[in-house]
């Protein structure tokens, strides 16, 4: 098939209508091409059969029996039905249970052998639950190894390895390979005609490894071709010599700054002094002082004879800023603006007249700072807080303003330097591992449904005592699922049935962006006792009075999130508490919470967080800036990750030769991670 067929529609496949094909919709897949590339997420080894003395209790497995006894069927209540039928191998005999199957007597004969796979209970009975089964000379299901596959209602495994099997079928003779073979061979690296067979029927481990290394080796190797490219392109292009020092800046602080600090200062120091515009990522825990670290950066444009952009998530988050750095600034003569969405109209045009003209040094604003009519005199340093919360276009966008200013981001998501150095390989990674002394411990509590009264009666203690509170919640509004919070219904909840007496906000991210801001505006100035809110706190504004935070549902979050959401309390003077409400019975999901009891480095509960969760749900989504990986793992993967690296980095610099077909198919992928068009030295 041609290399259109691998965008062709799901529907070509046998079995598969419009209400199958909607399912896979829910999976993000309608075409051949995206079916090939949805992955088992594990397997199950259907291959061999044991005998039945031999089987251990709780064993998922298979077994070759013949049907002993015709089925029985019993009625237990209305519409439930329980079907048994005994069957022995002559080492012993075993009962099957199946529920509501009302077509088993037609497809279970008395005296056939079939092979059955499902799981083992010893007591009371020796039995196996709800199996599967086949004839020997007709297994599909059976003897071999199986994927197990992400679902959604619709679809079973059966189902979607049956349409894998036939998409493989319909493209297996000319699967383009975007990886060039000069690349394959080096690394040896088996083809993607094989890598695909053996990622969904592997044949064996070897076969699975082999396929895994190579799909792995290719989303990882696309990803920092691009990223290479990026910097290799940003490095031929001139960009302004910023010579000032940051001295006169950092002496006129209010208080000293860290080591970890000091050296980012000077690293940042010495790429404005440089001949290549600097694409710099400063990566800090909660309260680590990136925000004086950027302001530093600023200080050394303006007084280099340049202005500077500072652009955060929201409007609040871009105020603080504003008062922070003008207190900074005040006295250095350096002039503010801040540019809002909410502006009204004359403010902003006089905003606008004051950047384009020179008379502003430095805006601070949203993504108002993006609009087509916001123009610079001399932009020479963009800064982005928070880098996660805006892709690489509005970064893009935001340098486009200047001619190649240099560009420096700021991230609050604690990451391992060597992981760091290899995401962001178009950025220069400086990381402020350090807290400033005197940092307060945050006192971490896990708790239990039957805690809830006690933990009410400590909030409205600390409200009581002039304190605020925040409430965490994962939803916004009830979804069917009883045991997760919703803030909209537990606001109104806890300010009747509770804090009656409390004045309760509350804050979520389907609200507009002047509602949110205008919410924790309130919060800020006191006007709100307690604010019940979902996630979308976790980047936000300094709350000093904010002493305890009650986080409902906590096993829903990722520990970086935990850690996030924690780091919006102990940012005053009083002593702060975070209370992790677990609802989870499974022993794991305490096990987990447990390291936020143990833990308050951000870096190192990032690590638990990868080896956890992987780096799909850690670091969000593409919109942010990042691929989504469907196979690699950027924490396991570290070998490999050298090896892509190196790989990468010799083909951006024209040591590895690919043909132009190589190249059209490659250069496409990589086009289709970013929203950009890369190039190649």
């Amino acid at each position: 098939m041609a290399n259109e067929g691998l965008h062709a529609d799901i529907r070509q496949l046998a079995g598969v209508g419009e209400k199958r094909a909607a399912a896979f919709l829910r999976l993000h897949i309608s075409t051949l091409g995206e079916l090939l590339s949805h992955y088992p997420r594990t397997y199950e080894n259907r291959k061999t059969c044991k005998k039945i003395i031999e089987l251990q209790n709780e064993e998922t497995t298979c077994i070759k029996a013949v049907v002993f006894s015709a089925v029985k069927t019993s009625v237990i209540r209305k519409n439930l039905r329980v079907h048994t039928v005994r069957v022995s191998d002559g080492t012993g005999f075993l009962d099957l249970v199946w529920f509501n199957n009302r077509f088993l007597e037609q497809r279970l004969k008395k005296g056939e052998t079939y092979v059955f796979y499902g799981k083992v209970r010893l007591s009371p009975k020796k039995q196996m639950q709800t199996p599967l089964f086949e004839l020997p000379d007709k297994q599909k299901q059976t003897g071999r190894i199986f994927p197990v596959y992400p679902l959604t209602e619709g679809l079973t495994d059966a189902i979607v390895a049956d349409c894998v099997e036939q998409a493989l079928a319909l493209c297996r003779d000319a699967i383009p390979d975007s990886l060039p073979r000069s690349v394959r061979e080096a690394y040896e690296l088996c083809t993607l005609e094989f890598a695909l067979q053996n990622i969904h029927f592997p044949t064996d481990r070897r076969a699975y490894e082999a396929a895994r290394r190579r799909l792995a080796f290719e989303e990882l190797f696309l990803f920092q071709t691009a990223l290479f490219s990026l910097k290799e392109r940003r490095s031929a292009q001139s960009v302004a010599l910023m010579t000032a020092s940051p001295a006169p800046f950092v002496t006129s602080l209010p208080f000293s700054l860290t080591g970890a600090q000091q050296r980012v200062i000077r690293e940042i120091a010495t790429d404005l002094k440089g001949g290549t515009a600097m694409n710099r990522l400063v990566c800090g825990d909660v309260g680590s002082g990136k925000t004086a670290v950027a302001a530093a950066a600023v200080y050394i444009a303006v007084k280099s004879g340049y202005q500077a952009a500072f652009m955060a998530p929201t409007e609040i988050l871009a105020t603080q800023h504003y008062k922070g750095l003008s207190a900074f600034f005040a006295e250095h003569g350096i002039k503010l603006e801040l540019l809002l969405g909410s502006m009204t109209a004359a403010a902003r045009k006089k905003a606008l007249a004051r950047l384009a003209s020179g008379e502003a040094d430095v805006a601070i604003g949203t993504h108002a700072l993006l609009s087509e009519n916001v123009h610079f005199k001399a932009l020479g340093l963009a800064v982005t807080d928070e880098q996660h919360r805006f892709g690489v276009s509005q970064r893009r966008t935001l340098s486009d303003k200047g001619d190649n200013p240099h560009v420096l981001v700021m991230s609050a998501t604690p990451i391992p330097r060597t992981l760091a150095l290899i995401i962001y390989g178009d950025l220069d990674v400086s990381l402020i591992d350090e807290l400033p002394p005197g940092r307060q411990t945050i006192d971490t509590f896990t708790v239990t449904e039957a805690y809830r009264k006690r933990i009410y009666a400590f909030i409205e203690k600390e409200l009581a005592a002039g304190r605020q509170a925040y409430i965490v919640c994962p939803l916004v509004e009830e979804n069917g699922t009883p045991e997760l919070q919703a803030a909209t219904e537990y606001a109104k909840t806890l300010q009747k049935d509770v804090f009656h007496k409390r004045r309760i906000g509350l804050l979520h991210g389907k609200m507009k962006g002047a509602e949110k801001d205008a919410v924790m505006a309130e919060f800020k100035n006191g006007d709100i006792d307690l604010l019940v809110a979902t996630s979308v706190i976790e980047v936000g504004v300094d709350v000093p009075n904010a002493t305890v935070m009650l986080i409902e549902n906590a096993e829903r979050f990722g520990l970086s999130q935990l850690h996030q959401l924690r780091g919006r309390i102990g940012r005053g003077s009083f002593k702060s508490y975070c209370i992790l409400m677990n609802r989870s019975r499974q022993e794991a999901a305490g096990a987990r919470l447990q390291i936020m009891r143990e833990q308050s480095d951000g870096f190192k509960i990032a690590e638990e967080d990868l080896k956890q969760r992987g780096p799909g749900e850690f670091f969000g989504t593409r919109q942010h800036g990042l691929p989504g990986f469907k196979i690699a793992n950027l924490f396991t993967d570290m070998a490999l990750l050298k090896e892509t690296t190196r790989a990468a980095q010799d083909f951006t610099e024209g040591k590895i030769a690919y043909t132009s077909d190589e190249f059209v198919l490659l250069s496409d992928k990589i086009n289709a991670l970013f929203d950009n068009r890369v190039t190649f030295s």
